[in-house]
């Protein structure tokens, strides 16, 4: 059985310190390759760097998160261009809007999300995207686009059931992570991992963030690793009533094909 991780900060300052082992250990729990997340100009760069030392075993994606989206200067996506041809680089992203925290301004944040996007058209690359507290206006703009995206998943759902069917119709992946571990926050995801087709779904960690709160052994550091991905394959395979191993392929398959890796 081997999983991809679709979405981890390698580049996380957390993980200074011993970046290969954390590598060399998923690999060891059948994890590889792994997917490091871009998230703004500097990440993407170093995520592109850092995976062409690995080929075959990391991949990155280069991306400005809305957070960072204050940042964005007419350089940057030359930037993003000059990174998308690297063989290495298999996504335009993470990108998209975030209101819940509004660390850059919302009309700032959809200029750069589309700035992105049609990057990705350009390039050829699928979108990997980022939605919280936005929805209305994600949808609307990824809308405008649907007919020339080539692909797209979101990345770390967890939304409502409207919200699932609405990025289904347009053609989504649906990324989860360990927060459909968590019985406070993550409980409903429970219910609605069941209406996602086998055939759209891909997982991930977004380690160094959102640790499965019910892990057994879980580190004194409180980081998620992507060592930690079968956990988190395990509670879906729950919940969607369905074998573990024959989910993981198809979930393997998905994410290859997606990539194209």
């Amino acid at each position: 059985m081997q999983l991809i991780d679709i979405g981890i900060n390698l580049m996380h300052n957390s993980f200074n310190h011993d970046r290969e082992e954390v590598v060399q250990e998923a690999a060891q729990e059948n994890v590889s390759p792994l997917i490091i997340t871009g998230t703004s100009e500097r990440s993407s760069i170093q995520a592109a760097k850092y995976s062409e030392k690995y080929k075959g075993k990391l991949y990155a994606t280069a991306g400005v998160h809305p957070h960072d989206a204050k940042y964005f200067t007419k350089d940057t996506i030359n930037t993003l261009r000059n990174l998308a041809v690297k063989d290495c680089v298999v996504a335009i992203g993470e990108c998209g809007l975030d209101y819940n925290r509004d660390f850059s301004p919302r009309d700032v944040q959809k200029l750069v999300f589309e700035e992105q996007i049609r990057l990705a058209l350009e390039s050829g690359l699928p979108l990997f995207l980022h939605e919280r507290d936005a929805f209305d206006d994600f949808f609307n703009i990824l809308r405008k686009y649907k007919t020339d995206i080539k692909n797209m998943v979101v990345h770390c759902f967890t939304g409502n059931k409207n919200e699932l069917k609405e990025y289904l119709n347009l053609g989504c992946y649906i990324g989860l992570t360990g927060w459909i571990c968590d019985e406070r926050r993550g409980k409903h995801l429970t219910e609605l991992v069941k209406l996602i087709p086998a055939e759209r779904l891909m997982i991930e960690t977004d380690a160094p963030f959102l640790l499965p709160r019910n892990l057994e052994d879980k580190p004194r550091s409180n980081r998620n690793e992507p060592k930690f991905l079968p956990h988190i394959l395990d509670e879906i395979a729950y919940y969607r009533n369905e074998d573990t191993k024959d989910l993981a392929e198809i979930i393997y398959n998905n994410t290859k094909r997606f990539f194209n890796i």
